[in-house]
């Protein structure tokens, strides 16, 4: 077995990092409880990542780019069906291949926006208006649509990770799609 590239490893920390710091929150997540739960030493982690800080950082600005690649495939859409459909479809590939992600970002949309962990995740929700082409401030019905279905994607996802099929990423796009109302 060949062994695995500094970007394969660094998306295995990145992954449980999510799933950890959504699970438990950054303050009670220490670099001891990463590491061992992708079976490194503390040490080798403390190399690739010198800070707890720099690991949020970079688990954060991950799922932001995941995200933004999504509104990128969909930026020359208006806001409506079509875009919505693009955009949950992204979602659910990125549910399915790193549900730690998709974990962070429902933490993120549970966050109480002046907590510690709801700052440093405001940049996801943000992201993720932009990527639906909506201002969801302004519009408190579709907000409660569009959290429906991100929810409804990454709750069934995480709930039923062992039991996913190749055909996942389109059943949970038409679940969310479905939320939306269209």
């Amino acid at each position: 077995m060949p062994r695995p590239t500094k970007q394969q490893i660094d998306d295995e920390i990145l992954e449980a990092a999510a799933h950890l710091f959504a699970r438990h929150g950054f303050k009670e997540t220490s670099v001891q409880r990463i590491a061992d739960t992708v079976g490194y030493s503390k040490t080798g982690l403390l190399h690739r990542f010198p800070t707890k800080e720099a690991l949020q950082t970079a688990v954060i600005d991950r799922c932001v780019e995941q995200i933004r690649d999504t509104g990128a495939d969909v930026a020359a859409l208006p806001a409506g069906p079509e875009r919505d459909r693009v955009v949950l479809t992204g979602l659910a590939h990125l549910a399915v291949a790193q549900p730690g992600m998709v974990a962070l970002l429902l933490s993120s949309m549970l966050a109480e926006p002046e907590s510690e962990i709801g700052q440093a995740l405001a940049v996801i929700g943000q992201t993720l208006a932009t990527a639906f082409g909506d201002d969801l401030h302004t519009d408190t019905s579709r907000a409660l649509r569009v959290t429906g279905a991100l929810g409804a994607v990454a709750v069934a996802s995480l709930a039923l990770c062992d039991h996913l099929t190749t055909d996942a990423p389109a059943r949970l796009a038409e679940i969310g799609y479905a939320a939306l109302g269209h």
